[in-house]
């Protein structure tokens, strides 16, 4: 395929949408039960109990430092199903490409996709793609669904209880912060990275600790949407730490001039776990020992006294996280 920009044509069914798939699509993603032509395909899912889950994906701008929305894509959907206690599978792939778009850029995110899900063993196995006309579109939105083997635990809201201990598997506010350099909407610069990766070495090591209770992505919203989440579904109180949550200095920086709240601020690659307190102890070793974890802390706790999300200050005070209302960050997953 000799064309260097996405056409109407591409979306018509016919011979250029046909070339699009084969040269680019097919090409980074075929692996054996990938059929570009079959309205539906079997999966070997060998009787276990499944997990699924679909997601989309609209960042701006496409590429950014750590990533695109190709790896976000992969990283987002199969992140929600380690969460959940699952082992990642199966994704489909839905790709609304606007009119205009490089496809030298196209082939960037979608060989990137390829590369992460091939890197945690997750096939691509159905999907579709759809020409949306000049102006209607980022550039390209994708859509994924997303199949996982459900491991031997119980997570849930409903098995925290009180006097249970939060964890966070490392730095918060890295993606937000990078998206929105990335931009360069605000005459800003600088070296962060987002933080977009698979959690699944963090989400396995943790299911061996016993006392596990829940587990959750902190993506759009960030920690303090996971607290109030925890809150609402528990009715009790959650007490965050301020001193204790880690955030990087070129984050908390940018925080600091825009006037935003790193704890609102998304993360796509770290992981909010509930742990009676018993376990808090081994489960930090255990996610401090990994790559992915080695800035992991306890950062709170969960109570009968309350029904708010609390933060203690590093100046020794108090105040109330509200929930978010406004989205500071459009466009960052």
């Amino acid at each position: 395929m000799e064309d260097t920009h996405i056409a109407l044509a591409h979306g018509n069914g016919g011979r250029f949408m046909r070339e699009l798939i084969d040269d680019i699509f097919a090409r980074h993603l075929g692996n054996p039960e990938l059929d570009v032509q079959a309205d539906a395909v079997p999966l070997a899912l060998h009787g276990n109990d499944i997990m699924f889950t679909t997601d989309g994906f609209t960042v701006q701008p496409l590429e950014f430092p750590g990533g695109n929305i190709g790896s976000l894509a992969v990283h987002g959907t199969t992140n929600d199903l380690a969460v959940a206690g699952a082992t990642p599978k199966y994704l489909s792939l839905n790709a609304f490409i606007e009119e205009g778009l490089e496809v030298a850029v196209l082939e960037r995110i979608i060989k990137s996709l390829a590369d992460s899900a091939r890197a945690i063993d997750v096939q691509v196995v159905a999907g579709d793609t759809k020409v949306l006309r000049r102006g209607e579109g980022g550039g390209l939105y994708l859509a994924t669904t997303g199949v996982g083997i459900r491991n031997d635990h119980t997570l849930g809201l409903n098995c925290i209880r009180n006097g249970d201990t939060i964890l966070v598997s490392g730095p918060v506010g890295d993606h937000g912060i990078a998206v929105l350099l990335a931009r360069e909407e605000f005459g800003l610069h600088g070296d962060v990275v987002s933080d977009a990766a698979s959690v699944l070495p963090l989400t396995r090591a943790a299911l061996e600790v016993p006392g596990l209770r829940f587990m959750r992505d902190p993506t759009r919203g960030g920690l303090a949407t996971v607290a109030h989440e925890l809150q609402r579904a528990t009715g009790m109180g959650i007490t965050l730490s301020q001193a204790d949550i880690p955030v990087r200095d070129p984050v908390q920086s940018v925080c600091d001039m825009l006037g935003y709240d790193p704890m609102y601020l998304a993360c796509e690659g770290r992981v909010v776990a509930v742990i009676e307190p018993a376990g808090a102890e081994y489960l930090l070793q255990r996610w401090q020992a990994l790559p992915e974890g080695e800035h992991a802390a306890i950062v709170g706790s969960v109570s009968h006294s309350g029904a708010q999300v609390l933060l203690h200050t590093e100046l020794g005070g108090e105040r109330i996280l509200e929930e978010l209302e406004d989205d500071p960050l459009p466009r960052i997953c």
